[in-house]
């Protein structure tokens, strides 16, 4: 009796031998499987990597993927589906960077040499003095291309630079409910006066360009530097000087150009994919850096920089002895037709041929 009971017990405890026996080892298996492929295979790096040789695997595998990680959506749009595009970076990189410094130190460099030359030179005066006569230099439909042109791209500069610096300039000034406004509003009149600076630009182009054609006698100009550095010596000049062209070419070519790029950006996708934009952003930012900071020292020439220019985009008409001394060509011009007076004005210096 008891050794029956000795032998129903052995048994019972060798079936339950055997079961945990069963359920081990597969897990075993299993644990050594695990193992064999985390050495053959390492886990991707996860996104809060940043040091060892996680770094080196992560760019790794963003050369292998050139086109992106993509995902699944079920819209035609396809592009939709790009969760990382590794181009993207690089071009983050340059507007969170590059472009910020370059545009901070031309557009800050453009304001303080100026200052610096106002401090040298002073106002450049009009050596005869002012005369009492006048001749008209830009008419009506002249100044409307002009100033529909200087306007809309007034507005475009700031609200184009209120993207770059704003968040950090004007929101510790406003406070970032003001800003965000702000740069609503800005986002707006920046997308919609993009127009009628076109419009200017093409008007400029058509009643301009033939005398903005580059000629010989724009080497002498420029040789003399125009005259700005020595008061009372001031090169021969047509209707326009090589300065006024360079300005000129400036604004049509390069705002042409800033103009052709933000409408890529305006409408997006209708011409290229996102590579392609992006190159556009980076046509628009640099080129409209590059052009806000020539059109810095001509506002500056055009107003507090020299006596009686203001008065050509301001009335039109132009002092006898100004015109004298910055465009003498074209006033003997004028002369001839009769537009202005042929005898010089009282204590005239003849310009430096």
């Amino acid at each position: 009796m008891i050794m029956s009971m000795m032998t129903l017990g052995f048994g019972r405890a060798l079936r339950l031998a055997a079961l945990t026996l069963l359920l081990l080892v597969p897990a075993a298996g299993a644990g050594a499987q695990t193992t064999a492929n985390q050495t053959a295979a390492p886990i991707p790096p996860g996104p809060n990597a940043l040091t060892g040789p996680d770094i080196s695997n992560e760019q790794l595998l963003f050369q292998q993927l050139q086109g992106g990680f993509q995902g699944r959506v079920s819209i035609p749009d396809r592009k939709s589906a790009t969760l990382i595009q590794p181009e993207g970076r690089e071009w983050r990189e340059f507007r969170q960077g590059a472009l910020k410094t370059v545009a901070a130190v031309l557009l800050l460099g453009s304001l303080a040499g100026l200052v610096v030359f106002y401090m040298v030179r002073g106002k450049i005066r009009i050596d005869a003095g002012p005369s009492r006569f006048r001749v008209q230099r830009f008419n009506g439909f002249e100044r409307f291309a002009h100033w529909i042109t200087a306007v809309s791209f007034l507005v475009l500069a700031l609200t184009g630079l209120n993207l770059v610096f704003g968040r950090y300039i004007l929101i510790p000034l406003l406070g970032p409910e003001a800003f965000t406004t702000l740069t609503i509003y800005g986002k707006l009149a920046h997308n919609f006066l993009s127009f009628p600076f076109v419009l200017g630009i093409v008007l400029m182009l058509l009643v301009w360009v033939r005398h903005n054609i580059p000629d010989r006698t724009d080497i002498a100009w420029i040789k003399a530097a125009g005259g700005l550095f020595a008061k009372g010596k001031h090169p021969a000049a047509k209707k326009f000087n090589a300065g006024q062209k360079v300005i000129f070419w400036m604004v049509v070519a390069g705002g042409g150009v800033v103009a052709a790029s933000g409408y890529v950006l305006l409408f997006p996708f209708y011409v290229t994919d996102v590579a392609g934009m992006q190159l556009a952003h980076l046509v628009h930012a640099v080129l409209s850096v590059l052009l806000i900071a020539g059109i810095i020292g001509h506002i500056y020439i055009g107003s507090v920089g020299m006596e009686g220019a203001f008065d050509a985009m301001g009335s039109g008409q132009v002092d006898v002895n100004w015109a004298r001394e910055h465009h003498s060509l074209w006033l003997e011009e004028e002369a001839r037709k009769g537009r202005a007076p042929q005898a010089p004005a009282v204590g005239h210096r003849a310009p430096a041929e």
